[in-house]
């Protein structure tokens, strides 16, 4: 085994991904990726002088795929994204933080345009194969000038070494306080494949995406329509199981690019390859996403929340969701009070299919309520399970087979502070 590799997975972060023998973390970045460069700069758009500008390039053309949010308000950046993204190829991202590009009329639209034409000018491109990605405050112009001369900058910077992917993560960031970078390697015949991804994402967090950018880059040669699906499936059992505050924004999307330098040969659908890739694929978006809820913001604590044994998927993702989006369940768990009626309650108005006489509930290894009803439990155990920085929630029942989870975190007073003051 390599240096700064270790095995995938420890059974922790597993998450109900089936052992995958040959298969590693690298501590490394995006640019972990066969030819693939990044880099990172600061152009002025934040005020504290830290990276804002993200520049992700492929040495050549790759396949590319796209999820974004479901809010009917998208912000221009996303627009123009999601446009060039139809023709299924990119060969670069342009990131900027500080200042989301989203409800400022027709310069909006110009604005990112104006950024893919620099880019792709620099790198000898089309315009059209530069995609835009833009978070911050909605409603404010962006600052062209500044912008300019940043890509300049990053287009100097660009490069393959390890810190280049984790300065363009630092520059993607706006409240988030911890980098959220995953990679990992595994074989595909003789040749090594490496898939590595990075984001950024800390309130306004909820499924059908949310504040959150994410990049996912590899080096292994697929058709865009199995990677497309791969990337839609993947993200509805990661990004779109975690929730913060319930809220989703504007400019919100997750691109997945596939250069195939790997050597490996093309991944087609239903093969053993495309398991293979789809579970790596997994495997670096569950990671993100449990750091994003960790991340949450004025986060103590990173939830998870399960409901098992229901009739229906459907009733289980409902159960979650109210549960992992309660204000009363979240600040219980900051206050680390096993107060577990509120758990029962939010899985009562959820809109679950369920026999509320037949449930149990678990606070971490700590049975509460049985069949719907109190139990006498050891509130001093309790009171340790609860001042733990992960925390798992269950909800059982015996109804069915179906069952889902939701990642969140718990609501501190800082959560308060940190909106009420976000423009401030």
């Amino acid at each position: 085994m390599k240096g700064g590799e270790k095995k995938f997975f420890s059974h922790d972060e597993s998450h109900g991904i089936k052992d995958f023998v040959n298969m590693n973390w690298i501590d490394s970045s995006i640019t972990a990726v066969k030819g693939f460069k990044a880099s990172g700069v600061a152009c002025g758009l934040k005020k504290d002088e830290q990276p804002d500008l993200a520049l992700i390039v492929s040495e050549k053309m790759a396949s590319a795929a796209g999820v974004f949010t479901k809010n009917i308000v998208k912000g221009h950046s996303l627009q123009l994204t999601m446009k060039r993204m139809e023709k299924g190829q990119a060969q670069a991202l342009i990131i900027n933080s500080g200042n989301a590009n989203a409800c400022v009329g027709e310069t909006g639209m110009t604005d990112a345009k104006t950024m893919a034409s620099l880019v792709a000018s620099k790198i000898n491109c089309k315009p059209d194969d530069v995609l835009v990605g833009s978070t911050g405050v909605i409603g404010q112009p962006l600052n062209m000038h500044a912008i300019r001369g940043g890509i300049e900058k990053a287009v100097s910077q660009l490069s393959s070494d390890t810190k280049a992917g984790h300065l363009a993560e630092k520059a993607i960031m706006t409240t988030d306080l911890i980098p959220k970078e995953a990679v990992v390697r595994f074989s595909i015949g003789e040749q090594a494949v490496t898939v590595a991804g990075m984001a950024k994402g800390s309130g306004m967090i909820h499924p059908n995406m949310a504040t959150m950018i994410g990049v996912i880059a590899m080096d292994c040669a697929v058709s865009q329509p199995l990677l497309a699906a791969i990337l839609k499936r993947v993200t509805n059992r990661t990004f779109n199981r975690v929730s913060i505050d319930g809220d989703t924004s504007v400019c919100d999307m997750v691109i997945a690019m596939a250069n195939g330098l790997s050597g490996a040969g093309t991944i087609q659908k239903e093969t053993a390859e495309a398991e293979k890739l789809e579970k790596a694929i997994e495997a670096v978006c569950t990671r993100l996403a449990r750091l994003i809820a960790a991340d949450g913001e004025g986060a103590t604590k990173l939830v998870e929340v399960r409901a098992e044994g229901l009739r229906s998927q459907e009733d289980a993702f409902k159960m979650v969701t109210a549960v992992a989006k309660s204000p009363l369940v979240k600040t219980a768990l900051f206050g680390e009070d096993a107060n577990w009626g509120r758990i029962l309650t939010a899985a009562g108005y959820s809109g679950a299919n369920f026999n509320p006489e037949k449930i149990d509930i678990c606070i971490g290894s700590l049975k509460v309520c049985e069949n719907g009803v109190a139990l006498a439990f050891d509130e001093a155990k309790a009171k340790s399970i609860l001042q733990e920085k992960e925390i798992v929630i269950k909800l059982l029942l015996k109804e069915g087979d179906a069952w889902d989870r939701m990642w969140t975190c718990d609501f501190s007073y800082d959560y308060v502070k940190i909106n009420g003051s976000y423009r401030t």
